[in-house]
């Protein structure tokens, strides 16, 4: 199975990936042919596997890695994660993601939900497979709670120009970045990595998702749809008030109320000018400006790492480098 791009540059964990893409393939077998059509097509969309490459980089710090196992895990991670864009894709009504139509909008809503719930099952059938102790799969349903609280969050606080920007990182933290730090925990644990060295590899994760968050609510406000694969502006006008939005409420406050308060009759020159006020509220740069702090917190954590696999640590330097300066 063919990978992105990003990975050429890296040939044994590109070999690993696609390994892990073919499992999660091998692990969907439905009768409903046309709910595992819809899976598989997801599967094959050409997402960047970020969260399995980290579970599978974190994993050569370990003294017993075990690469079928590691795979299995990473492909666990994958999935999870895949079922939560098919039923973030119902929720929103998405029509595209990664520029193609998404599950919810080939298939039907009804199609979509079974296939994001199979996910869901598929994803801990991986892991209560291959975890070697109860508390990687404990970890995993942890995981999941948070990641439905910061959804929900989220949604409690649609339309709210008076959330902050403190709520807005408790949401994220729960949203996405849980998932890349189990995904770099796990890695480390499940591999035999020390107790340090796990912590770190969590601590570390936290913040790449949460940099990986902001920058991808940035991408909204400074990027073509073309370019991010999705229509841009689209949370803002379904009442997803992001980073740069907030940034922007701060000190443009009295000029963008009264177009947020009229979202009923949103026009198309209404979200123009909600975005030039963003731009000139210089908002994006002050959202970039923590994506950057929180990319450079992980940064120096990678950089503490253990000696004895400097290779790993500079890929992974590399990678989490390149995440700060991605266009879509």
């Amino acid at each position: 199975m063919n990978v992105h791009p990003l990975w050429n540059q890296y040939p044994s964990l590109k070999k690993e990936l696609e390994q892990t893409l073919e499992l999660m393939a091998s692990s969907i077998n439905l009768s409903n042919k046309e709910v595992e059509a819809a899976i598989l097509d997801m599967i094959n969309s050409g997402g960047k596997l970020l969260r399995p490459a980290y579970l599978l980089l974190f994993s050569q710090f370990g003294k017993k890695r075990e690469l079928n196992k590691m795979m299995a895990l990473a492909a666990s991670m994958e999935t999870l994660h895949t079922a939560t864009l098919i039923h973030d894709d119902i929720i929103d009504e998405a029509d595209t993601r990664r520029n193609s139509p998404t599950v919810q909008a080939t298939f039907g809503k009804d199609v979509a939900v079974y296939a994001g719930d199979y996910l869901f099952v598929s994803c801990f059938k991986l892991v209560a497979k291959y975890a070697s102790s109860l508390k990687s799969v404990q970890l995993n349903v942890d995981s999941m709670e948070k990641v439905l609280n910061g959804e929900l969050g989220q949604m409690d606080q649609r339309y709210n120009y008076d959330v902050s920007v403190n709520q807005y990182l408790d949401n994220i933290s729960g949203k996405t970045a849980e998932l890349f730090s189990l995904s770099c925990f796990l890695g480390a644990f499940e591999a035999g990595a020390s107790t340090l060295v796990a912590k770190s590899a969590k601590e570390i994760g936290h913040d790449i998702g949460m940099a990986f968050q902001i920058l991808d609510d940035i991408l909204d406000y400074s990027q073509s749809e073309t370019t991010i694969g999705k229509p841009v502006l689209e949370d803002m006008k379904q009442g997803v008030y992001s980073l740069p939005l907030l940034c922007a409420l701060e000190t443009h406050r009295e000029q963008l109320v009264p177009l947020l308060d009229n979202r009923h009759a949103m026009t198309s020159i209404d979200t123009q000018m909600v975005y030039d006020i963003i731009q000139q509220a210089n908002a994006v740069e002050q959202a970039r400006q923590l994506a950057h702090d929180y990319t450079e917190k992980a940064l120096k954590a990678i950089n503490k790492l253990p000696k004895n696999n400097e290779q790993t640590k500079e890929i992974l330097s590399q990678l989490t480098h390149s995440l700060l300066k991605r266009s879509h």
